[in-house]
């Protein structure tokens, strides 16, 4: 059975290659968890006392090894739109396995629901890597959106006729 795979927000896409790299550069080589885990409950707690942290990748840092997706195919057709979305909806789509992280979500979406939305999405991305795609935005993904599949009506002749570009007045335009 073959996967329609979803395409993510250019942004979103970003935000979630940003976590992994954050995951990554905090957990070091050899891997810490003991201070990952220290530095995920300090921003769990910040957000939970309410901070005003407006960082998706460091809400969803906070919260991506606590959340669990409860309705993929919703959180995957919430990843289309950055700026715009339903931040209750996506509220529902997810609950927090911590009670901490789970006081840390509310609170942030009671004060700041857009910056709950893009973390929980960008988070549920991260985590489900082989389930959406990034757009491609190269030249000729552009020119097909376009619908100018056929180059050549770009093209000039040498037998084209110009003339009706050209103002007949001249500079004599007053």
């Amino acid at each position: 059975m073959s996967q329609v795979m979803k395409y993510a927000h250019p942004e979103f896409a970003y935000q979630s290659r940003e976590l992994g790299a954050q995951i990554e550069d905090t957990l070091g080589e050899p891997p810490d968890r003991k201070a990952y885990d220290r530095l995920v409950k300090t921003l769990i707690g910040e957000y939970a006392n309410g901070a005003d942290i407006d960082d998706v990748n460091l809400l969803s840092f906070a919260l991506v090894d606590h959340l669990q997706f409860n309705d993929h195919a919703g959180l995957l057709s919430q990843c289309t739109h950055y700026d715009e979305g339903d931040a209750a909806t996506v509220q529902k789509m997810v609950t927090c396995l911590n009670e901490d992280a789970s006081k840390a979500m509310c609170s942030v979406f009671s004060s700041n629901p857009e910056l709950a939305r893009k973390a929980v999405i960008t988070a549920y991305l991260y985590k489900n890597p082989k389930r959406w795609v990034d757009e491609d935005s190269s030249l000729d993904a552009l020119h097909k959106a376009e619908g100018n599949d056929d180059e050549e009506d770009d093209q000039l002749s040498p037998d084209h006729n110009i003339d009706h570009l050209f103002d007949e007045r001249g500079d004599k335009n007053d």
